[in-house]
This record gives structure tokens, sequence and C-alpha cells, in this order.
């Protein structure tokens, strides 16, 4: 296969490293992203967004666009840290449906159970690829929802 094609795979790291230099990462640093969970097998992540003056819009709430950040990368990185290199894994689309203003500190927690990377792997190696919705919400400090963000998950193995 064309190597361009490839995705490129870097050496495994700590979670608690990744999860530092996540941290660090400028477009997060500069929204107000934080992952302040992450787990050493890679399966679960908590991600928080707190508003400051820089990421809050003219009528006071949260930017949507940090909002969408907060969720961007996390499922993808799940699946690609638990599937295997002998699988391709992309975000291919994503859609957020805001149920309210946001307001403080929200939070998401993205999660795959071993049951659902399996069913995964079932799919993606009985059909050409396999792509599927993940849905994740944010949540306030009262624990009301604000936002859900479903992500599309392209996956195939490898060929």
């Amino acid at each position: 296969m064309d190597s361009k094609n490839e995705q490129v795979r870097h050496k495994p790291i700590a979670a608690w490293k990744f999860r530092l230099l996540m941290n660090f990462y400028p477009p997060f640093l500069g929204a107000g992203v934080r992952v302040s969970y992450l787990s050493a097998d890679y399966r679960d992540i908590t991600v928080t967004l707190t508003q400051r003056w820089y990421n809050t819009n003219y009528v006071g709430s949260l930017f949507g666009g940090a909002m969408y950040l907060m969720s961007d990368p996390f499922y993808m990185l799940i699946l690609l840290r638990n599937l295997g290199e002998q699988y391709i894994v992309w975000d291919k689309a994503a859609s957020i449906d805001f149920k309210k203003p946001g307001h403080g500190t929200l939070t998401a927690i993205f999660k795959f159970s071993d049951e659902e990377l399996q069913a995964i792997r079932n799919q993606a190696d009985q059909n050409e690829k396999y792509v599927f919705d993940k849905p994740v919400d944010l949540i306030d400090q009262q624990g009301v929802v604000v936002a859900t963000v479903v992500k599309t998950l392209y996956v195939r193995r490898k060929k």
C-alpha cells in the first residue's frame, strides 16, 4: 500500500506523559481545554473546558468552537491505541447539538468498553470498512447536558 495512505504510528508513550503533552498542545491550551484523566490503557479519557475571558463569546457563554474542540480527537485516539496497528482509524465527520449555553466548567467523558472494541474489530474484519457514530455529552457543573457531540468514525483493516 502507498505509504502516503497509511497512518503514521509513533512509539507508544505512557498515558501520563501523553496527558501532560496534550495539556500543552497549543490549540487546547489556547481554548482552555484540559485532559484531566487518561487511563493507562487509553480507553477512558476525561476532558474539561473551563470558561475564561478568552473562550467566552459576546453573550457571555463558552464559544461553540471551544466546546467542539474539547471533543475532537479523543474517540479516534482511543481506537488508534486499542485496535492495533492493523487498523486504520479516521474521524470522518462530526455534529454538535447545542442544548443550552455553556457556562463555568464543562466535562466530557470518552470511553470504549472491551465489548465495543471487539465489536468494532469484528465489523471492520467482516466488511471492507466500518463507519459508525459515537456520541459524547458535554456536561456542566450541575450535571446538565449543555451539548451533545456525535463523532462519525471510520475503521478498516489494513490491506
